[in-house]
């Protein structure tokens, strides 16, 4: 009988193909557990932990688990973030599919993962800009930086690893860091225009607010102006 196989949504499989061959993958909010099934199926790692704040998702992971035939190499963790994870169990953590503050709020609470020895695979769904500028700001390189589109929608994702070099990050550089503009491709014109009309759209809102704020305007004002200059030269070198 042929194996069956799993495969993943491109968000997913973005995700995948930045973990390292042989990892001890620590996946965070697991929800359904298809991204360490899909690694311990094709013998990218021999086992890994998949946490998740609830039990239902856990419980979807652990059916998942079963159907594709690993639930020996998963060992499931009913806790928030990596609370009930320790730094000698994993070098590798995926955290996927949740808010950018919510990922900072997580790593915070998980201060192993500042000792340079565990690699950060992360995909903010929203307030990527807070997790960029919380990762330079704490010590963290961003090493690369990739687009992919699922489902319409473009999703980023970020391989970082702590080395200690506390620095901070333009307002532009914030939306759309260097890595980005090196590893992004074919996907980085769509993420411009799209940064740029939400960007445009907060700069009007607060301009014509009731109550002014004008140290936000001016973030976002900068940032539109950096985030255009920055698209121009790109569209320049292409």
């Amino acid at each position: 009988m042929e194996k069956k196989e799993l495969q993943l949504q491109p968000r997913l499989q973005c995700l995948a193909d930045l973990v390292p061959q042989g990892a001890r993958l620590a996946d965070v909010g697991t929800d359904h557990g298809y991204l360490p099934v899909w690694l311990l199926q094709r013998g990218r790692m021999e086992s890994a932990i998949a946490s998740d704040i609830n039990a239902l998702p856990l419980d979807h992971a652990r059916a998942t688990a079963a159907e594709y035939g690993v639930t020996a190499c998963i060992d499931f963790r009913l806790c928030p973030g990596l609370a009930k994870i320790g730094s000698e169990e994993c070098d590798t953590v995926a955290i996927a599919g949740m808010g950018g503050e919510t990922i900072i709020g997580i790593l915070e609470a998980a201060p192993w993962t500042r000792d340079g020895t565990h690699t950060l695979i992360l995909q903010p769904q929203s307030a990527g800009q807070a997790l960029r500028l919380w990762l330079a700001e704490n010590g963290f390189q961003t090493q690369r930086e990739t687009l992919v589109k699922d489902g319409g929608y473009l999703y980023s994702v970020l391989l970082a690893r702590w080395n200690g070099e506390r620095r901070t990050l333009c307002p532009g550089a914030q939306f759309v860091s260097p890595q980005l503009l090196s590893d992004a491709g074919p996907l980085l014109p769509e993420y411009f225009s799209r940064i740029e009309s939400a960007l445009r759209a907060t700069v009007d809102g607060l301009r014509g607010a009731e109550h002014p704020r004008p140290e936000r305007l001016a973030y976002h004002e900068t940032a539109l102006r950096e985030i255009t200059e920055m698209r121009k030269a790109y569209a320049e070198r292409t």
